[in-house]
């Protein structure tokens, strides 16, 4: 059985990582080379670093930031914000990243989904997706969360995956930075319609959180920010307990 995965979150901004609630409200949580060098020897799986206001000026940024990750860190990263073209996510695989995300710019060019899988390989295309419940249906949003999208989640997500997405990062707006769980029936739902890695987001606030999320989902992955960059939970301590409960990580 393959090993679970947790990877810690950091959202970019000017530079520094930062985090919110719900999207909204965003705090100084430090320098992002600085957490993932900690991140990578505390035992984390893998790291996701989403630019969330990536502007075309401040790709160089980014690419000196992925540079200076990947001289430090010995385990994959994704790198996430303002891709639109090969050229972008090139860039960013030379530079060091493992992974890229997109989110918005495949939901107004869904092509770019199956060019990037054509070009680099299906497991190098993360397709991050935005969902909030609205009048009973999970509807992806863009800009952050900023921009509802007429794509009910679960139909955009199975034509994802048949353009080439290699791993789905599905992040509930309705659970993000609450800290009351992660939203395991809208995962588990998800999870039994594809055949690609999920990694869960949004709603982590303990440790049992991670243990249901794998338990009743069945994920492959859970992502977390705040109780990581702020201590709440360390992540040998997350996998001492996982490993109690009989949910396979790598120690």
């Amino acid at each position: 059985m393959l090993s679970k995965r947790i990877i810690p979150c950091l959202d970019v901004k000017d530079g520094r990582t930062v985090k919110g609630v719900n999207f909204v409200d965003l705090r100084d949580a430090g320098d992002p080379v600085e957490l993932a060098a900690q991140y990578a020897k505390q035992g984390a799986d893998e790291l996701v670093f989403l630019d969330i206001t990536a502007t075309h000026e401040r790709r160089k940024t980014m690419i000196e930031m992925v540079k200076s990750v990947a001289r430090q860190l010995n385990i994959p990263f994704t790198i996430g914000g303002g891709i639109t073209e090969i050229a972008d996510a090139e860039a960013l695989l030379n530079a060091g990243a493992d992974k890229i995300s997109i989110n918005s710019a495949a939901v107004r060019n869904p092509i770019l989904i199956e060019e990037l899988a054509k070009r680099f390989g299906v497991q190098f295309v993360v397709l991050a997706v935005d969902t909030k419940h609205v009048n009973g249906k999970n509807m992806v949003h863009l800009n952050g969360g900023r921009l509802i999208t007429e794509l009910e989640t679960e139909n955009w997500i199975k034509q994802a995956e048949s353009l080439g997405a290699g791993e789905i990062l599905l992040t509930s707006m309705d659970h993000d930075g609450t800290k009351a769980g992660f939203d395991c029936g809208l995962l588990s739902k998800v999870n039994q319609m594809i055949n690609i890695p999920i990694i869960a987001s949004g709603g982590a606030g303990s440790m049992q959180h991670f243990t249901e999320v794998f338990q009743q989902a069945n994920v492959d992955a859970a992502l977390a920010a705040s109780v990581f960059h702020y201590g709440e939970i360390l992540i040998p301590d997350l996998k001492q307990e996982l490993k109690r409960n009989e949910i396979p990580v790598r120690i």
